[in-house]
């Protein structure tokens, strides 16, 4: 059989039902983290199956973390002269949030109302590791047994925790995972209508910052103008970490990385504006959006409290706790993004603000060449499977742990991402588009297929 023989088998899985019916056994596991035994129900019961149908072996390995989530190893080896890819999913999802998706959608029970494929997993990262899955399937059916190339694969179950355990795995079974590309899914497209392919992802630092001034509040009427307020320490703090248009204001959270050919591999992929509208005059001046969030940091305050804000009482506030984020690209000292801060918050006088790291890193920030050659090998992979390029990112505005396969196992990385921006893939409501699981499966036949020819 044939290249376009595999790529429409694959497609097909989509409008016979077999995807969906697929995907639905998926999304009824729950898999959030409450109950650890369905974790590993998930590895043994769902996907070891679908792999033993592909000829490969399977076992499940422990996390070195103790009380980390398992792994489940995949392998299939049909010769040494064939190019060997790593094939990563993760299987758990963010909390179900039972009670709070539209229309009173269960989340554990897969759901469709037109295009969309409601239910918890359906597309970080079940429906997109199973796209995967189901497109080898398509291939080794149609070469007649061989996939044509060598499948180890790692299907993780603690990445929307930070992916405990894994760096350490990588270390200790190394040559269980040796390959020469990882291969992938997670994430969104760029748009619905643009396919979409990068190389790695921005990193993510979470940093508390505290200011404790006193034991205990004290009545505002009877205190106020005499006792400094944490709240409003804290929020000149934070007012300094930015302008008022969200510039970062901390030197060494500028990137240096935001080259003419970085640029201008970002000038051609542009921001969906499906979602929520884009504040134009937000960030960095002089930069495009596609560079604010491709090609620059970004700082949010995710959270601000001081005393007890579901019930204000007339007191000057003891003490005040801010929760912020740094997201950053390549380029930026990894090392030095919290002496960095400490060092800007007592150049501004706020040395009664403490700053805490919150562990390590959550991710750390990767980036592929879009002309390293494989990136140039998948991209044209996918165009002539589409009929039309893909958009080509040196890497994903959101964090993976890309770092674990790109810094840890020396790999290029390429990712095929089968969401969209507005798919609500940590909020109720989660979808996935089924006109772009059809186009996904067809994607990865594509990438699959062309593997296993040579010319990889």
């Amino acid at each position: 059989m044939s290249r376009e023989a595999a790529v429409a088998d694959a497609r097909g899985a989509v409008p016979s039902g077999a995807y969906e019916a697929a995907l639905a056994a998926l999304v009824a596991r729950l898999t959030d983290g409450r109950d650890p035994d369905a974790l590993r129900a998930y590895l043994t019961e769902e996907i070891a199956p679908r792999v033993e149908a592909l000829g490969a072996a399977w076992e499940v390995l422990e996390n070195p973390e103790p009380g980390g989530p398992p792994f489940l190893a995949i392998e299939r080896i049909e010769g040494p002269d064939r190019p060997t890819v790593l094939f990563y999913g993760h299987g758990d999802t963010v909390p179900a949030m039972e009670g709070l998706w539209d229309a009173a959608r269960d989340p554990l029970a897969l759901t469709r109302d037109g295009e969309r494929l409601y239910g918890r997993g359906a597309v970080d990262n079940k429906g997109q590791h199973l796209i995967g899955l189901m497109a080898m399937q398509a291939v080794q059916a149609a070469r007649g047994g061989d996939l044509g190339f060598n499948l180890r694969a790692v299907i993780e179950m603690g990445e929307e925790a930070g992916s405990p355990g894994l760096p350490a795995l990588f270390e200790a079974e190394r040559r269980r995972f040796e390959a020469d590309v990882l291969i992938a899914s997670d994430g969104p497209r760029i748009r619905p209508d643009r396919p979409t392919m990068f190389g790695g992802s921005r990193g993510a630092a979470n940093i508390t910052l505290r200011c404790e001034l006193r034991e205990g509040g004290h009545h505002s009427g009877n205190w106020g103008g005499l006792l400094r307020d944490p709240a409003i320490r804290m929020a000149h703090a934070l007012a300094s970490l930015t302008g008022p248009m969200g510039e970062i204001k901390v030197p060494e959270w500028r990137p240096s990385s935001l080259t003419p050919a970085i640029r201008a591999a970002i000038a051609g992929c542009p921001v969906d504006e499906s979602g929520p509208r884009i504040d134009p005059t937000w960030g960095e001046p002089g930069l495009s959006p596609a560079e604010r969030v491709w090609g620059w940091n970004s700082v949010t305050i995710r959270a601000f409290e001081a005393d007890y804000p579901a019930h204000p009482v007339n007191a000057v506030p003891p003490s005040a706790v801010a929760h912020i984020q740094l997201r950053f690209v390549v380029g930026t000292q990894e090392a030095d993004i919290v002496p960095a801060l400490r060092r800007h918050l007592d150049r501004e006088g706020f040395d009664d603000i403490a700053v805490e790291h919150e562990g390590d890193l959550a991710f750390r920030a990767t980036r592929l060449d879009p002309q390293h050659p494989w990136a140039v090998w998948a991209a044209a992979s996918l165009e002539k499977t589409l009929g039309r390029p893909p958009s080509v990112l040196p890497n994903l505005g959101g964090s993976l742990p890309n770092d674990v396969f790109a810094d840890g196992l020396g790999l290029p990385t390429i990712w095929v991402p089968h969401g969209h921006p507005a798919c609500s893939q940590h909020a109720p409501n989660e979808h996935l588009l089924a006109p772009l699981a059809e186009e996904g499966l067809a994607m990865m036949a594509g990438l699959w297929w062309d593997l296993g020819e040579g010319g990889a």
